[in-house]
């Protein structure tokens, strides 16, 4: 159980739940709650932020793709930063990532006790909290493999939801099912009807950035699963590819079809718009199979997040940037010392929960964008670095080069750093950038006294 190296965890993964851990990592409570309050900010309009906010994200995914394919290890773009930034880069960025998960996980768990009310209201909610982080914790003990089984079979059953939902949409569209004289007519009209198509200008599209980012935050999982994949130079790749199509589908014509069945000032407002469509396809018990979606994206949520932020401290803690005992793997080669600190971080973390109001998924969701715009901006400066240190032959050989290089990276970092500037800007998100700036401030400070003064002894 002692100190390992990375050369030590079990290559369990296979192009199957490497492929399925992307896609459920780009459905969860961003998608199915998030994006309502996207809607009321920037209207139908809200299409192109996804748009362009998914093309950035694509760029960070090949500039991961291709150092993960180029050096596949624990801890990824953590490790990356450290070898191509500098020591103090890799470790912001790695204990950063975690806090980012820590946070999501946090929104998830307690959503988790929420569903799970609908059916077992008399239950205390902080059982189905505490039954969660135990399940999930046991799970991430067993071998990897275990884990990408499951995340296989919670993504399928969330894509599946989603494509009932754009293909009963599309036949309400097409048919009327469901439709009564007094109800707004399903249509394309609907996207510009109300108030138009950009209905709060330009400043609303920028506002929505926020929570749009934060739909897409967690999609580095797979980087980070490169260290466990069994031949990370063909999935890895073929995952990532994948994320452009998955984001065409799974925001932009989802929400396409949201806008078009209902009036978009609806949305959000009249309890869940899949529960509307679900009851519009003749469905009576829409409100117990979205029920069952929402649970398995929670679940699945919080089983990747353990995962991505435990294999992020196991590779920190082999440069010496987390505490060895992070280091320890079991004899199914899990790091599990990481996974009993997740949990009992979750565990404090949800009496905090209880304790702050409903509408706190704004600033949890603008923290978390916060924590993602600075991995991935980091992932994007790694990249460069690495690209400036290889010779053009070097170059040549790369399997899975950036394309457009340096021209998209570029336009990407400066996506990202407005991005950075719209959580300052207003004044529902700017609490996220003061939490962030003392964040990165307290980890500065970590580092100095902690680990640059170990890193100094060593040889």
């Amino acid at each position: 159980m002692g100190s390992t190296s990375e050369g030590r965890l079990h290559r369990g993964l296979s192009a199957r739940h490497i492929r399925f851990m992307a896609l459920g990592s780009a459905i969860g409570t961003g998608l199915f709650y998030g994006s309502a309050k996207a809607i009321q900010q920037a209207g139908p309009s809200v299409l192109l932020a996804y748009l362009v906010a998914g093309a950035a994200v694509y760029i960070v995914m090949r500039a991961l793709g291709e150092m993960a394919v180029h050096n596949p290890v624990a801890g990824s773009f953590g490790q990356y930063a450290s070898d191509y930034l500098g020591p103090f880069a890799g470790f912001v960025t790695g204990w950063t990532y975690a806090f980012e998960m820590i946070i999501v996980c946090l929104a998830d768990v307690t959503a988790f006790g929420i569903y799970m009310g609908f059916w077992f209201p008399e239950v205390p909610r902080w059982i189905w909290v505490l039954s969660i982080i135990c399940f999930i914790g046991a799970l991430n003990l067993c071998s990897v493999k275990v884990f990408g089984e499951l995340e296989f079979w919670l993504s399928l059953l969330k894509v599946g939801a989603i494509i009932a939902m754009i293909a009963g949409g599309l036949g309400i569209m097409a048919f009327g099912f469901g439709m009564t004289a007094d109800q707004p007519q399903p249509g394309v009209h609907n996207l510009w009807l109300h108030g138009g198509f950009m209905p709060n200008g330009v400043s609303g599209l920028i506002a929505s950035l926020a929570v749009v980012v934060f739909a897409f935050g967690g999609i580095e999982i797979i980087g980070i699963s490169a260290g466990e994949a069994k031949d990370p130079e063909r999935v890895i790749p073929r995952a990532i590819n994948a994320v452009p199509l998955r984001i065409l589908l799974f925001y932009v014509l989802t929400l396409f079809v949201l806008m078009s069945l209902f009036p978009w000032p609806q949305i959000g407002s009249q309890g869940s718009p899949f529960v509307q469509i679900f009851s519009g396809l003749g469905i009576s018990s829409a409100a117990t199979v979205l029920n069952i979606v929402v649970i398995s994206a929670a679940v699945s949520a919080i089983n990747s997040d353990i995962f991505g932020a435990g294999r992020m401290l196991f590779g920190m803690a082999c440069q010496g940037q987390a505490p060895a005992s992070f280091a320890r793997i079991s004899r199914h080669g899990v790091p599990w010392m990481t996974v009993l600190v997740m949990g009992v971080t979750l565990l404090a973390g949800v009496v905090l929960n209880y304790l702050i109001p409903e509408n706190v998924f704004m600033l949890i969701a603008s923290i978390a964008t916060f924590a993602t715009v600075w991995v991935w901006l980091m992932i994007l400066l790694s990249q460069f670095a690495a690209r400036w240190r290889m010779s053009p032959q070097q170059v040549a050989a790369l399997k899975f080069p950036v394309p457009l290089w340096p021209a998209a990276p570029l336009a990407a970092i400066g996506f990202m750093l407005l991005v950075l500037g719209v959580l300052g800007y207003f004044s529902h998100t700017r609490a996220a950038l003061i939490v962030g700036s003392l964040w990165i401030a307290l980890l500065g400070v970590a580092y100095l006294l902690w680990v640059r003064p170990v890193q100094k002894t060593q040889p």
